[in-house]
């Protein structure tokens, strides 16, 4: 029997209180797919929301045996994908519908092996913002190295080519460093610039702390095997992207303080 178009993965810790709606996103896409929601030893009551999709065909839900990590759990997914595709959800985001048939169709005419999307950024209560992060429909390997454009939950990338680069290093931005190697190989991504992902911000995550996420973000380029003076200009553009990126954001977060 033929599998699905599309692998949803889903990696979830903790997240009983979001799964929901992320699921649902997903479940409202008009495409053929399936979704692996990797429990990555939560203590919350995620398997009792889960437990309401028992019965759904395309609703999969696997448990780690030990902590893997957002990366392990993610690699973990791609190994059970039988899609031709699979698309990274976190367990707090969501997607709007007609997310995943604009991506097809946006893959299908460049050829390209991964694809993005613009995102909207949403409070941790979930309340929208109406700040969008726009994203360029063409993204090369050099534009990446000044910032990245590709937030984890609005990649849509044929399966064989994650499994090729599986997320490693979670020291460092390891969707980043995947991203980066992915077009390393493949020179160039594209998106949909619209904001078909909701982003929730959360200071909780491990790049919570903007020192720590700074860090991780200069690691990526060592890890790519960039020598120091290298690295460092990289980090600079990426800083500097960043800052002019969430500018608007932050103003508005601190009139309303």
């Amino acid at each position: 029997m033929d599998g699905p178009l599309v692998s949803v993965v889903i990696p979830a810790y903790n997240c009983a209180g979001t799964i929901r709606q992320a699921v649902e996103s997903a479940l409202a896409q008009d495409v053929d797919l399936e979704i692996i929601v990797i429990d990555d030893c939560s203590k919350d009551g995620l398997a009792r929301v889960m437990a309401d999709y028992a019965q759904s065909p395309v609703v999969f839900y696997v448990k780690n045996e030990k902590n893997c990590g957002a990366a392990g759990s993610r690699n973990r997914g791609v190994s059970l994908a039988r899609g031709k595709y699979t698309a990274f959800l976190d367990a707090d985001d969501w997607w709007e519908a007609g997310k995943l048939k604009k991506q097809l169709a946006r893959m299908q005419e460049s050829g390209c092996v991964l694809c993005g999307t613009a995102r909207e950024l949403v409070r941790p209560d979930g309340t929208r913002t109406g700040k969008v992060i726009p994203v360029k429909e063409r993204i090369s390997y050099r534009n990446l190295l000044g910032q990245n454009s590709i937030n984890c939950s609005s990649v849509l990338a044929l399966t064989e080519v994650l499994r090729e680069f599986p997320m490693e290093h979670e020291e460092a931005h390891e969707d980043y460093l995947t991203w980066l190697r992915i077009l390393q190989k493949y020179q160039t991504a594209c998106a949909v610039n619209e904001p078909l992902l909701k982003y929730r911000l959360s200071n909780t995550g491990k790049s919570g702390s903007k020192a720590k996420s700074a860090r991780m973000t200069f690691q990526v380029y060592r890890l790519l095997g960039f020598g120091f003076l290298k690295s460092a200009a990289c980090f600079v553009s990426y800083a500097l992207h960043g800052i002019l990126k969430y500018a608007g954001f932050w103003v508005d977060s601190l009139r309303r303080m």
